[in-house]
């Protein structure tokens, strides 16, 4: 089929459980324009150039054409991940106060036994059972319940926080013949709800001291001052979203792949020292993002041979940068002790994934805990069922037996 066709053919639902062929004829065809005029890009070197070139934007409004599907909800800017430095740089710098060093360096660290906590008791409620899904009985409860003690949220709304983050996810999924607009519509409106909400909560927090993210954000008087009231409500929303989706997709993705490497789950079982290295295999091999939709060109800009014209969608597939020959020997192959294996798993520049520590962390807390508890697990379905997003890629359900 023409390389013109290959944007269509990647976000085809049909091609999900296995879009890694998709990006070998991406990386043989070169900067591609799409037959909707996007550009891809899917090779590692040129991937790692383009996230560190300050022509390229990650705010969607130097677009020459409107992108609909990733505009910000009415009367809310972007947040920090959609915009370009200097003002991301002093959101992202105001943020991380609260998350990480230097000012918070044990927020991560502090969190480890409660995060064991939680992953032991999910994996003791699977205990005996002969089946049941990773995705609704571990993988999901998981990272939901750390990103909301993490940020203060009262366990009655959880539920409701979830589902505004399901419908926002939802508008990055592809369906070929879908009209788009109630799925982008319901996305505004749940980005705008969950963001009402989170203000609301953080005003109540306001001369208040609590260890909780958000206390700390509305209460932190540091050098560079405050994030707005809206900014701190665009900010929540990005990180209570991105903080458990990425990571539910990451554990499922981890699990299915040890499950069909078994060699592996037996040597990582034995051996939980090599987890660390295991998961930034597993980012590599089958990272929760696959792809980078919303760069554009400040300038028209050489990649590969091709100019991609000033204001022209720019899309970077991660995932097929992850299996570059040119970069990685036997790119195909999981290998738990792979060495040198700096993968675009969070990204890269300026706007690497904020998160990557807490999820690094759960996902070793998790897959750990899993292979200690679970009496021989196997799958049910291979391939599984798959969520139909080409952006976030991972199993909506995976269903398994033991025992």
């Amino acid at each position: 089929m023409p390389p013109e066709t290959l944007f269509r053919r990647i976000a085809d639902p049909a091609n999900r459980a296995d879009p890694y062929p998709l990006y070998a004829e991406l990386r043989e065809n070169g900067v591609t324009r799409q037959e909707d005029g996007r550009y891809l890009v899917g090779t590692y070197h040129e991937i790692e150039a383009l996230l560190h070139d300050p022509r390229i934007s990650s705010d969607v409004r130097n677009r020459a054409e409107p992108d609909p599907d990733l505009a910000p909800a009415e009367g809310l800017p972007p947040a920090f991940l959609g915009i370009d430095d200097p003002e991301h740089d002093r959101q992202r710098r105001l943020t991380m106060r609260q998350f990480g060093p230097p000012h918070s360096p044990g927020r991560i660290d502090a969190l480890r036994d409660d995060m064991t906590r939680i992953a032991e008791e999910l994996a003791d409620g699977l205990r005996g059972r002969e089946r049941f899904d990773l995705v609704e009985d571990f993988a999901f409860p998981l990272p939901i319940t750390v990103i909301c003690d993490l940020f203060g949220v009262p366990e009655a709304d959880r539920h409701q926080v979830h589902v505004w983050a399901d419908t926002v996810i939802a508008n990055l999924d592809f369906t070929p013949g879908e009209d788009p607009g109630p799925r982008r519509r319901a996305a505004l409106e749940a980005r705008r709800a969950m963001g009402l909400y989170l203000g609301e909560l953080a005003s109540q927090r306001q001369g208040h001291r609590g260890g909780d993210m958000l206390t700390g954000l509305v209460n932190d008087d540091g050098p560079d001052g405050r994030l707005t009231d809206v900014e701190l409500m665009v900010t929540t929303v990005l990180l209570l979203i991105a903080g458990h989706e990425t990571t539910v997709n990451l554990i499922t993705n981890g699990m299915l792949t040890l499950l069909r490497h078994p060699g592996e789950l037996e040597r990582l079982r034995t051996r939980p020292d090599l987890m660390p290295s295991a998961v930034e295999e597993l980012l590599r091999y089958e990272p929760p993002v696959h792809l980078l939709p919303q760069r554009t060109p400040l300038a028209d800009v050489d990649v590969g041979g091709v100019t991609v014209p000033k204001g022209a969608p720019l899309v970077l597939v991660l995932a097929s940068g992850n299996r570059d020959p040119l970069r990685f020997p036997d790119p195909d192959r999981f290998d738990p002790t792979r060495e040198d294996n700096v993968h675009f798993g969070f990204g890269g520049g300026v706007h690497a994934c904020f998160g990557a520590p807490l999820a690094r962390l759960e996902t070793q807390i998790a897959l750990t805990t899993l292979l200690r508890t679970l009496d021989g697990p196997r799958l049910l379905e291979d391939p599984p069922p798959y969520r139909t997003s080409p952006v976030l890629r991972g199993p909506r359900h995976l269903p398994l037996a033991q025992g």
